[in-house]
Parts: C-alpha cells; sequence; structure tokens
C-alpha cells in the first residue's frame, strides 16, 4: 500500500472525527464541539473557523488547500451572511466566496482545493449553532468573477478508498450523494425547528430526551401540502411517533388524542397502559406562538385517515 501524505491523513482523521460527533448526536454537531478542535498525531488541531467560513489549518501550510467550508444557519430575524443555495434537483450546491476580492487568502485556499481535486469537511448549519456535516465535498467548477463554485458530496472515503477522484468519471454517484445529502439538510432543519418549537419535549407525553424525539410530519412529503415546516411537525417520541404514523394513535383538529378501539380493549403490560391507553382523550402539547401551532386542516386530513383505518 503507498503511504499517504500528511494532507491526506488530516483529511481522513478529521471525517472519521466528525462521523463519531454525528453518531452520537442524531446526525448534528453542535459548534462547541467544533470548537474543541481534534487530537491528531499527537497534537491538537482546529478544524473550523465559523466567523471565516472557509477555514485552512496552520498546519497545512501557506500554500494548503482549505480542510472545511461552512454556511451558517440565520439568527432569528437575520439574514444570513452567505445565503448559499442548495437549489432543488441540481447536483451540487452553490457556494459563494468570502467578502468581495477572490484572491483573498481564504478564497485562494479554496481555489487550491479544487485545483488539487481535495476533498473538504462542508458544515451546513441547520439552526444557530447546530450543523450537519457533509463530506467529502468537491469543489467541481470554480468562477471567480462571480465569487461563487459549486460543491458536490462523494462517496465515503477511508484509507482504501483514494481521497483523489475522477471527478468527471464519478459525476453520477456524485449527483446521487448530493441530492440525498440535500434531503439529510432538510430532514435536520426539520427536526430542528420542531423539536425548538416544543422545547424538546413529546407533544404527547411530555418525555424531555433529545435522543428519543423525532420530528413527526402529520401530513407526508408525498402530499403536495407537506412541507417540511413547523405548522406541519409534531415533536413526538418514537413509541408514539410510531404509533401515530401506524395509526394506533390519532389527533384530531382539537388536539385530543384518540386510541384505536383495539388497542383500548387489549390487555397487556405498563407500556400498553400507560404509554397508549392512557392518552386516549388527553390534548397534546403545542407551542405557545400561534403561528407555530399544527394547523387545524392538515389534523382534519390525517384524523379522516385515522378514522378510516
Amino acid at each position: 500500500m503507498h503511504a499517504i501524505s500528511f494532507d491526506d491523513r488530516l483529511r481522513l482523521a478529521l471525517f472519521d472525527h466528525v462521523t463519531r460527533l454525528q453518531r452520537a448526536g442524531n446526525g448534528v454537531v453542535t459548534g462547541a464541539q467544533l470548537n474543541e478542535g481534534m487530537q491528531f498525531e499527537g497534537k491538537r488541531v482546529p478544524i473550523w473557523s465559523e466567523p471565516r467560513g472557509i477555514y485552512k489549518p496552520a498546519v497545512l501550510g501557506r500554500n494548503g488547500a482549505a480542510l472545511t467550508i461552512v454556511t451558517t444557519a440565520p439568527r432569528r430575524g437575520k439574514t444570513p451572511p452567505y445565503d448559499d443555495d442548495i437549489g432543488s434537483d441540481e447536483a451540487f450546491i452553490t457556494y459563494r466566496y468570502r467578502g468581495t476580492d477572490a484572491m483573498a487568502y481564504d478564497n485562494r485556499a479554496l481555489r487550491v482545493a479544487f485545483e488539487e481535486r481535495r476533498p473538504l469537511l462542508y458544515l451546513r448549519g441547520v439552526q444557530p449553532g447546530i450543523y450537519v456535516a457533509l463530506f467529502p465535498a468537491y469543489i467541481t467548477e470554480d468562477d471567480p468573477a462571480s465569487l461563487t463554485c459549486h460543491v458536490s458530496i462523494g462517496s465515503p472515503v477511508s484509507v482504501r478508498s483514494p481521497l483523489h477522484i475522477d471527478l468527471l468519471a464519478q459525476a453520477p454517484e456524485r449527483a446521487y450523494h448530493t441530492i440525498a445529502a440535500k434531503t439529510r439538510l432538510h430532514q435536520a432543519k426539520f427536526r430542528a425547528l420542531v423539536l425548538g418549537a416544543y422545547h424538546t419535549r413529546c407533544a404527547m407525553c411530555a418525555l424531555g430526551h433529545d435522543e428519543l424525539l423525532d420530528a413527526a410530519h402529520i401530513l407526508p412529503d408525498r402530499d403536495e401540502r407537506g412541507r417540511p415546516e413547523v405548522p406541519n411537525g409534531l415533536a413526538l417520541c418514537k413509541i408514539h411517533h410510531t404509533s401515530f404514523d401506524a395509526q394506533i394513535l390519532g389527533i384530531d383538529p382539537d388536539l385530543r388524542i384518540h386510541v384505536r378501539e383495539d388497542i383500548l380493549r387489549e390487555r397487556d403490560g405498563p407500556m400498553l397502559r400507560y404509554g397508549l391507553q392512557a392518552m386516549a382523550g388527553a390534548l397534546i402539547r403545542v407551542p405557545r406562538s400561534p403561528q407555530l401551532r399544527p394547523r387545524s386542516e392538515y389534523l382534519e386530513v390525517r384524523f379522516a385517515e385515522f378514522q378510516a383505518a
């Protein structure tokens, strides 16, 4: 096996480090975790710089390629400094340079990553301080005149899978991974917004463990009204989310919980008794803001499906 370079080892270590963070964090990483950097070959190496957007650690040298790029989520009532466009069906994400000087230090590091086909870590903010990590990300087109470039997501890499790829030959594969990454971004943003609106508690039972909570759709994605927005969502623990999707539990437009008749008659252990049967007739907890509460017309459609089932 050929020895891999210092740059390659650093990127592989970074991807492994962030993979572990995402696994422990329900698919997201926090700014606080990223600020800690990582241990690499006996020393701590910083791995990002949120305010800069484009980051290259000093260990990669003055002329090295960027390691990490960032798009932050806007804070409430504010517009993000860089409105990087994830588009819809395009197999790329438009990423904007930092500032207005195409030859600025950070932008040159981004261009080196493009020229040398170096894989990057792309951190996409889904809410302030919360990020989805997409990698390996490649700069596939660069346009200094418009101060933008195109980013696409490649196949997972490892020591046995080379970091330097033929961008043209792997275009179809990257298109697949990029579109899948966009779906992940939408799902992560929906989850973050819904759980935030419900203060990270199940709307039915008030369970407050983030790792046991989901953002449930009232109307599914396949419905043209089923947008990934808070009024079409409910924060539910996993048992109540599954029960809601299986039409074991229903919620009427008045926010009251109904339990399927055969489930009410069944005799089983404490989970059935307290986790499901005891929900009958209770009201769900909803956000204080009327704009964030479940839309009654969505609940009406979903409750009709429950009754039919």
